[in-house]
C-alpha cells in the first residue's frame, strides 16, 4: 500500500470504478450509492463510474468524463467481486481499446477479491440474519454460501475460501458452497442435497455485492427447498451492498495502484497457465464479448425495482440456456451460451449444474433433488 493518503498523492488523475450493470434497476441504483460513497470519501480527487453491459453509463462514459475533468491518468478499479471472465478480458478490453484511441493513461487495478475486510463485510450482513431471528445455536446451524459462477476455476474456487473463512469465523456446524448459475452445484440443487444432513437451520448467504435479478433467483429456489423442509429453519442473510467495508476495500485497491503493488494471482490463472481441465484456454485473446450489450438498458417492465418472477409462470425467474442471460439486440433475442467469442465451460452438462434448469415445468424438481 502506498505511504502517503490518497488525497495528498499527486494530480491530475481520477478513479473509474468499473461495474458489471445490471437490466434491474435497484441493481443499479444500488452501484450508484457505492460510487458517490467513494467519490465523497476520496474527494477532491475525481471519480466516475461506468457499466459493462445493460446499464448507462457505460465505460467509455466515465472515462469521457474524468478527461473532461482535466484528468490525465486514471485508476480503474473493477467492481467485481473475483477475477473471471469480466475482469480479466472484458473490462480490460473496454479500457485498452480506449487508452488506444485518445491516448489517455489507464491504469488497471485488481478485484476485491479475498480480503479480510470483505470478509468483515460478509460478517456482518450474517450476523444481522442472526440477530433477527430465532436462537439456534451455531454448532446446529449450516452456512450456505452462494456465488455467482463462473467458467473461471479460480473465482470458483475463490467462494468456496471465503465461504470456509466464514464458517471458521463464526464456528458453524458446517458450510457448504453453491453458485447461481454457469457452475455447478446450483442453488437448488445443492440445497436439496445439503438439506439432508440434518442441521435444524441453514442461512443462505449470497455472496454479491447488489441485488440484481439473480438475488431474487437465489431466495426464490431457497424458498421452494425450504417448503419442501419446514422442520429446517432458513435464514436468508443480505447480500454485500454499501457496506463500509467494501468501500475500504475499494479505496484499498486504489491505494495498490498508486504505490504499484497490483498483483494479480497468475499462477492458477486459466489463461497463463495450463490449469486442470482448461489447458485449452491458455493463451487466449483477451477481448470484450459485450459491446453489443453496452448502453442497453431494455429490460422487464413487470416490476417497479426489484424482480418478483412475475415474468414466470411458477414466480420462480429460471435462467435460460446454461446459465447465460439471453441478450436483446434492437428488435430480436436470442439465447446463446457461447455465441460473441465465449468459450465453451467443460461442465455445461454436469448433473447438479445449468443442465437442471432446461425442459423444467412450474411444478417439477430439478432431476438433482433425487438421491
Amino acid at each position: 500500500m502506498s505511504s502517503e493518503p490518497i488525497a495528498s498523492q499527486p494530480s491530475p488523475y481520477g478513479v473509474l470504478i468499473c461495474g458489471h450493470g445490471s437490466r434491474n434497476r435497484l441493481a443499479v441504483e444500488e452501484f450508484e450509492r457505492l460510487a458517490i460513497g467513494l467519490r465523497r470519501r476520496m474527494s477532491p480527487i475525481p471519480v466516475e463510474y461506468g457499466f459493462l453491459e445493460f446499464a448507462n453509463p457505460i465505460l467509455r462514459d466515465g472515462l469521457d468524463r474524468l478527461r473532461e475533468q482535466g484528468v490525465e491518468r486514471v485508476l480503474a478499479i473493477p467492481a467485481m467481486l473475483f477475477a473471471a471472465g469480466h475482469a480479466k478480458n472484458d473490462i480490460p478490453s473496454v479500457l485498452n481499446t480506449y487508452s488506444a484511441e485518445t491516448g489517455l493513461e489507464i491504469d488497471y487495478g485488481r478485484e476485491l477479491g479475498v480480503d479480510r475486510l470483505m470478509i468483515a463485510a460478509a460478517g456482518a450482513r450474517i450476523q444481522e440474519a442472526l440477530d433477527a431471528n430465532s436462537d439456534v445455536p451455531l454448532s446446529e446451524t449450516m452456512l450456505v454460501v452462494v456465488g455467482r459462477g463462473s467458467s473461471d476455476p479460480d473465482a470458483n474456487s475463490n467462494v468456496a475460501k471465503v465461504a470456509r473463512m466464514l464458517v471458521e469465523g463464526f464456528g458453524f456446524g458446517w458450510g457448504e458452497t453453491v453458485y447461481s448459475g454457469v457452475t455447478f452445484p446450483l442453488v437448488e440443487p445443492g440445497l436439496r442435497h445439503v438439506v439432508r444432513l440434518g442441521f435444524k437451520r441453514i442461512i443462505v448467504f449470497p455472496y454479491f455485492l447488489f441485488s440484481g435479478v439473480l438475488v431474487t433467483r437465489i431466495r426464490q429456489h431457497s424458498e421452494r427447498v425450504a417448503n419442501d423442509h419446514p422442520e429446517v429453519e432458513f435464514l436468508h442473510a443480505s447480500y454485500l451492498g454499501d457496506h463500509a467495508r467494501v468501500q475500504d476495500t475499494f479505496i484499498e485497491r486504489v491505494d495498490e495502484v498508486l504505490g504499484g503493488e497490483t498483483a494479480m494471482n497468475c499462477s492458477l490463472c486459466k489463461y497463463r497457465a495450463q490449469v486442470l481441465g482448461f489447458e485449452t484456454e491458455v493463451g487466449l485473446a483477451q477481448a470484450s464479448h459485450h459491446h453489443h450489450v453496452e448502453g442497453l438498458t431494455e429490460g422487464c417492465d413487470l416490476c417497479e425495482l426489484e424482480c418478483t418472477g412475475a415474468c414466470q409462470p411458477d414466480g420462480v425467474p429460471i435462467p435460460l440456456g446454461g446459465g447465460h442471460e439471453p441478450h436483446t439486440h434492437g428488435d430480436h433475442a436470442h439465447e446463446h451460451p457461447h455465441d460473441h467469442g465465449h468459450h465453451p465451460y467443460p461442465h455445461a452438462e454436469h448433473p447438479l449444474g445449468p443442465s437442471t434448469l432446461r425442459g423444467r415445468s412450474a411444478d417439477s424438481k430439478t432431476d438433482a433433488s433425487e438421491p
